[in-house]
């Protein structure tokens, strides 16, 4: 028997545990995990200290070491967002529909869970608490394999989870880690038909691209994100410069972030220079533009056609320049990882016409793309985002860990 089949069996009996817990004892234990979870901080930080110190040797960027830090901070809002979770309505048991068929019988669709979640993600291991709390909220035994370069601190937390359910009379194997983070085991992992329900990859193309391309398990794609904003010629160019800004700067190495810039011909010359002098002041931005865009932009290479396709999670920042609302669609819609895409404008029409054709899990009018976020949107956390067009589509909270069975009701009745 290999790893995977003892936390695969280990989960598959945990689930019909979880499945049985009433809302309210949930909710207790997610409160409880949340505070043990801040008094073992020192232990945590120290745990994810070795990770940091094993990055920085190894010439690891600051910008991706960021997504692996943990702070007391960011511990305070993982816990946060375990109580969030706890404060949502419980899934679990909601009635889909129900009627009377033409037989007579009672039919009533309910949500379930799924049963055994797996996950395979890469750096954050913040995505260890969000992961293990919307999947307990909705009766899910969860596996996880996170990468090597978080594992002394997914392991930490793993283990204050554990620890805090077994006080509390749960079940630990609610949430397991596989600490081998070897690609064999891994590969056997997308491969356990028999233990696991659905497989959710979380991080770069390539990590993404091998789930996709290995598993036997259902996969939810969480995809990479080739962000873009659209400037119209309609826009209000000092919005735009503040949106633009905080969506390449704020957080450059996450999924949401703007990746790539598109303006209109007719304000190209007015809003590149004013956004190019602006944003040097927050962080100097390496811009790589088309020929027109490179006119107007002192610290500009040529753009290939890789550079308008590449999530450069980094101060890199793609530059189009286009001839009409159309022109941006078309080139929005063939360079989209189906993320996240915006436009900056005060033309209605314009506006209603980008939402109703961008082809992308969340689309924006004059706001930061930084805003996909399960946290954000009220989800109380996220397990990823899909950019699939299955049951579920952008942040993935509760409801996208669930699915239906249908409960019928009869009288004796025999179908003829």
């Amino acid at each position: 028997m290999t790893i995977i089949d003892t936390l695969g069996q280990q989960a598959k009996t945990a689930s019909r545990d979880l499945a049985e817990l009433s809302t309210s004892t949930k909710n207790q234990v997610l409160y409880q995990v949340a505070k043990d979870l801040l008094e073992n901080t020192d232990y945590i930080l120290s745990e994810n200290a070795y990770d940091v110190s094993n990055a920085q040797s190894n010439g690891v960027s600051e910008i991706m070491i960021d997504r692996l830090l943990l702070t007391s901070e960011r511990l305070k809002t993982m816990a946060k967002g375990l109580c969030q979770v706890a404060d949502l309505a419980d899934p679990i048991g909601q009635v889909v529909r129900g009627y009377t068929n033409r037989d007579g019988l009672k039919i009533v669709q309910k949500r379930v869970p799924l049963g055994v979640v797996a996950m395979i993600f890469e750096s954050r291991p913040n995505v260890s608490i969000d992961a293990f709390s919307l999947a307990f909220k909705t009766g899910n035994a969860i596996i996880l394999r996170g990468g090597r370069d978080a594992i002394y601190s997914n392991k930490a937390l793993v283990n204050v989870v554990q620890k805090s359910l077994v006080h509390q009379g749960i079940t630990p194997n609610a949430v397991q880690l596989i600490e081998d983070t070897s690609y064999s085991l891994a590969k056997e992992l997308m491969q356990a038909v028999d233990y696991i329900d659905v497989l959710i990859p979380r991080g770069g193309q390539k990590l993404i691209q091998t789930v996709k391309e290995t598993s036997k398990v259902p996969v939810i794609e969480t995809g990479v994100g080739n962000v873009h904003i659209y400037v119209d010629e309609y826009a209000d160019l000092e919005m735009a410069t503040r949106i633009v800004i905080n969506a390449k700067t704020q957080r450059p190495s996450v999924c949401n972030a703007c990746e790539s810039l598109v303006v209109h011909r007719s304000v190209a010359k007015a809003f590149l220079p004013r956004l190019e002098e602006s944003i040097q002041n927050i962080h100097v931005v390496e811009f790589r533009a088309d020929k027109e865009a490179s006119r107007y932009l002192t610290n500009a290479v040529l753009a290939s056609d890789e550079d308008y396709a590449t999530e450069f999670l980094d101060y890199i920042l793609s530059v189009k320049v286009v001839d009409d609302l159309e022109a941006a669609i078309d080139w929005v819609n063939h360079y989209s990882s189906h993320h996240s895409e915006a436009i900056v404008t005060t033309n209605i029409n314009h506006a209603e016409r980008f939402q109703e054709a961008i082809d992308a899990a969340a689309v924006y009018v004059n706001a930061s793309t930084r805003f996909t976020d399960g946290y954000v949107f009220g989800l109380g956390a996220e397990i990823g985002i899909s950019t699939q067009k299955m049951h579920a589509r952008g942040p993935m909270g509760l409801e996208a860990l669930t699915s239906t069975k249908f409960y019928i009701n009869g009288s004796g009745q025999i179908r003829e």
